[in-house]
């Protein structure tokens, strides 16, 4: 069964940072692309907000370019998101998703979903 266990939320200040951890397990194969989104409160859909291949290759959505950075270690099924310069709209509950490709196709598996609170 695989899982998906985030941390790294929170409160913090307008300006400051946090990094996010997302860690699969319960898997052999390989996990392809990850991802993080983001919820913001009253909000029903999900925000893309970055995305990293397989090759380390990132993707950022426009609204955050240039303050987060995804990054991932393989070796421990694990993808950050480090945020700083945060922002009052940054305010959201954000979850990771990973891709993994079984003989059977490819498969999403999303995170629980991890608080973070920008507020003065």
């Amino acid at each position: 069964q695989v899982q998906l266990v985030e941390s790294g939320g929170g409160l913090v200040q307008p300006g400051g940072s946090l990094r996010l951890s997302c860690a699969a397990s319960g898997t052999t194969f390989s996990i392809y692309g990850m991802d993080w989104y983001r919820q913001a409160p009253g909000n029903q859909r999900r925000e893309w907000v970055a995305g990293i291949t397989s090759g380390d290759r990132p993707n950022y959505a426009d609204s955050i370019k240039g303050r987060f950075t995804i990054s991932r270690d393989n070796a421990k099924n694990t993808v950050y998101l480090q945020m700083n310069s945060l922002k009052l709209e940054d305010t959201a509950t954000y979850y990771c998703k990973v891709v993994i490709k079984t003989p059977g196709g490819g498969y999403d598996y999303w995170g629980q979903g991890t608080q973070v609170t920008v507020s003065s």
